[in-house]
């Protein structure tokens, strides 16, 4: 941190300079108010105070360049007449400070849309033009680009990379010149964004680059793993070793992004495996197959960290912690799942602080603790986050420690 002297009489006194504010992006997904019980979620049980940034995900692409309302009833109407958009726009009432930005794309939007319409000009003029009135007509105040991802999948490999910087361009001059946000998720393994990403071109027009730096392990790989490692295992091969938040921050960096433009993910639902036997517990032990599906979230090999404190109420879970990857795991006979925990989300707030980055993206709100089932009140993640980013020092001895030992990749 820099330091600037002051003399007045003789005396010497040293003003550090003011920290800048850490960004909190809070990722809402809309399905949410449909599941059942004590899982149902809705824009009114949002607290829009522990947020910088909302992200309402998601909103579709097609191959004419239109923006697709894919839930008119629940986005529009609803029962009372007050859609999702309407209510978006009520909590900035309540959080003046508030910045709504409406996500277009998600993993299951695919790539064949943005890949047909970023490589056609035509086309490209007429999604920004689209996005401009869309962001306007419901009073967003910017777009969160969600191509999953540029050259793959079904993108077009060769020219997807270059299509996506234009792209970026075109919506960023558009959305700028009324003052309106840009920002993108985007993969954080280099084996990924050095297809997808012009990183020097893309950092010159994004506000903030969110790193999708969580569902790094799942039941899709062959071994157990944690959901948002911060480092690296000693006993991981090269490829495993790319998994991890400090990896992806800088080969990012490295490769020209600010670093106060870089947003890391976290999630507040874990991923799970079944065991094939309790002495195979630990991370990069084998597996066989997702963990059982939670209450809420009905999606195998993931439970809400929400789902988790109800189950601690009648089951007894066996925590444990990762000291290299600096996160928790949980397990119950032969259900294993590494999730995000206060202290976790503490390490990681102070490591952005440490780092100097953007700040922290929270994937997703709705599986938070909101009913404050683990006893520590409402939104007990979300809440762990904002008082870290903003605690005096940056640095408790623990993790001084692990930041000084960091693992170095060439």
């Amino acid at each position: 941190m820099k330091t600037f002297l002051m003399f007045f009489t003789g005396i010497v006194i040293t003003v550090a300079s003011p920290e800048t504010e850490k960004k909190i992006f809070c990722t809402h997904g809309k399905w949410s108010h449909y599941r059942s019980g004590n899982g149902q979620f809705g824009i009114d049980q949002i607290d829009p105070s522990l947020c910088t940034h909302l992200i309402y995900t998601f909103f579709g692409i097609n191959t004419d360049a239109e923006i697709v309302i894919r839930d008119t009833w629940l986005d529009l109407e609803d029962n009372y007449g007050l859609g999702n958009l309407k209510k978006l726009s009520k909590l900035k009432e309540i959080n003046p400070n508030l910045k709504t930005l409406a996500a277009i794309g998600g993993w299951s939007e695919g790539t064949e849309a943005f890949s047909k319409v970023a490589n056609d000009p035509v086309k490209r003029g007429i999604f920004v033009k689209n996005c401009m009135d869309f962001v306007e007509k419901y009073d967003f105040d910017g777009l969160d680009l969600d191509w999953e991802y540029p050259g793959q999948r079904d993108g077009n490999k060769t020219t997807d990379k270059e299509a996506f910087t234009l792209l970026v361009k075109e919506l960023a001059t558009a959305l700028h010149s009324k003052k309106l946000l840009l920002t993108a998720l985007v993969a954080p393994e280099r084996y990924s964004f050095n297809v997808a990403y012009d990183i020097p071109q893309i950092s010159k027009h994004l506000d903030f680059m969110k790193l999708k730096t969580y569902d790094m392990h799942g039941s899709w790989g062959s071994k157990i793993g944690n959901n948002s490692p911060l480092y690296a295992k000693a006993a991981e091969n090269n490829m495993e070793k790319l998994m991890n938040m400090h990896t992806g921050v800088f080969d990012w960096i490295n490769s020209g992004a600010p670093a106060e433009k870089l947003i890391v993910g976290v999630s507040t639902y874990g991923r799970g495996f079944k065991m094939i036997s309790r002495d195979k517990n630990t991370p990069l032990s084998p597996h066989g197959g997702a963990s059982e599906a939670g209450p809420y979230t009905s999606d195998p090999g993931m439970l809400g960290y929400n789902e988790l404190c109800e189950k601690r109420l009648t089951e007894a879970w066996k925590d444990h912690w990762d000291e290299e990857q600096m996160v928790p795991y949980t397990t119950r006979g032969d259900q294993w799942i590494g999730y995000e925990n206060e202290e976790s989300l503490r390490i990681k707030a102070r490591y952005i602080r440490m780092y100097k980055l953007g700040g922290i993206m929270v994937a997703n709100i709705e599986t938070d603790d909101f009913k404050g089932f683990c006893g520590r009140g409402k939104f007990p993640l979300l809440n762990e986050v904002k008082k870290a980013l903003k605690e005096k020092s940056p640095y408790a001895p623990r993790e001084r420690k692990v930041c000084i030992n960091t693992i170095k990749f060439s």
